[in-house]
Order: C-alpha cells, then sequence, then structure tokens
C-alpha cells in the first residue's frame, strides 16, 4: 500500500510540476494583413510621446496629439489632430503650444506586413503660443513619416518621424517661425466599419 501511495504521490506530482512549467507570454503582435485599413473603418488614439528640436528657438519640444480620422478607401484615412504641448529652452519660460491639424494618412503597400504597414503622413493648420500672458497663432504644416505594428487586430503602436513649420507666431520666439524635426510614439484604435 505504501508503494502505490508513494506512486501515485509522484504521479500527482509531476503532474502539478509539468502544469507550473507552462508559460503564457503577453501578445506582442496580430496578423492583420490591411482588414484594419478599409473604407468606412475609423481610427482613434495619440501620440504621447512626441519629442522635438526646435530649430528657431533651440529647444526640445514634447507634445500630446490625440487624433481621429477615417477611412476614405482603402488604406487612405483623413481626420484632424489636436496638439498640445511646450517648447523647453535654457533660462526661458517654457513656450505653450496649441493647434488642429486635419491630415491625411496613405498606409503604403509597399514593405507591409501582416503585423504592420508604414504610412505617410501630412497635415496642414493652426497652430499657437503662450508665454507669459502673450500669444500669438498662425498657419502650420507638418510632414511625417511612420509605422505601425499590430499589437492585437484592432490596436496598433506607432513610431513616426518628421519635419514641423509653424509661421507667424512672431510676439513669442522673437522670429517669425518655428520649425524642427520630431520623433513620436503613440497608439491607434481600428475600428471596423459597420455592417
Amino acid at each position: 500500500m505504501k508503494k502505490v501511495l508513494l506512486l501515485f504521490t509522484i504521479f500527482l506530482g509531476s503532474i502539478a510540476i509539468s502544469n507550473a512549467q507552462i508559460v503564457t507570454t503577453p501578445q506582442t503582435s496580430a496578423n492583420v494583413g490591411a482588414s484594419p485599413m478599409q473604407k468606412g473603418s475609423w481610427l482613434t488614439g495619440a501620440g504621447i510621446t512626441n519629442l522635438g528640436y526646435d530649430f528657431e528657438n533651440k529647444g526640445f519640444s514634447f507634445n500630446l496629439t490625440p487624433r481621429v480620422g477615417y477611412f476614405l478607401s482603402h488604406g487612405i484615412a483623413v481626420g484632424a489632430t489636436i496638439d498640445f504641448g511646450a517648447v523647453f529652452q535654457d533660462d526661458v519660460k517654457p513656450i505653450w503650444n496649441y493647434g488642429i491639424m486635419p491630415f491625411v494618412r496613405y498606409y503604403l503597400p509597399e514593405g507591409a506586413r501582416d503585423t504592420g504597414r508604414f504610412f505617410a503622413e501630412g497635415d496642414i493648420g493652426f497652430k499657437g503660443a503662450a508665454v507669459d500672458g502673450s500669444s500669438d497663432s498662425g498657419f502650420a504644416f507638418g510632414v511625417n513619416v511612420g509605422y505601425a505594428h499590430f499589437i492585437t487586430h484592432s490596436v496598433a503602436l506607432e513610431g513616426t518621424i518628421g519635419y514641423n513649420y509653424a509661421a507667424a507666431i512672431q510676439n513669442i520666439n522673437n522670429g517669425n517661425k518655428q520649425s524642427g524635426l520630431g520623433f513620436g510614439l503613440g497608439f491607434q484604435i481600428y475600428i471596423p466599419q459597420s455592417k
């Protein structure tokens, strides 16, 4: 009886040990193809770490950019981005930025993978800046390229790099423009078309 009990205990112990060896890892990619970028679908999300260098003010900027867009056709989305941020310079108070920028985004078929897509984006609109009770606003545009990596069927992490320009912000930066290179990280949620 002792031998049967010992064998049964060893059997149960080996089952417990084998189950303890099963390791689940978080999902890091999803094979979605082009399905999230179909005509009639929506995208919404934000750039949550947009860092850049302003050539005129010689300062670094940080922006938060929520956005919403609609796919007019396969791979082409239009929408708008709201921009909030600041430019930080040595020995100067931060310049607070704001704006609204309509955009067009094109997902490139070249280099496409089942888990991600390269895209190009252009935006044009209005930006303003404020510091020490003084504010000004003017025309702005930007050109960016990026990559969307899908971690689920409807959520993608994005990285972008590009050039941004804002004219006629004279009262703020002792010049007549702001321009610079930027790098951003963010996420987008793709909402499929309703059927």
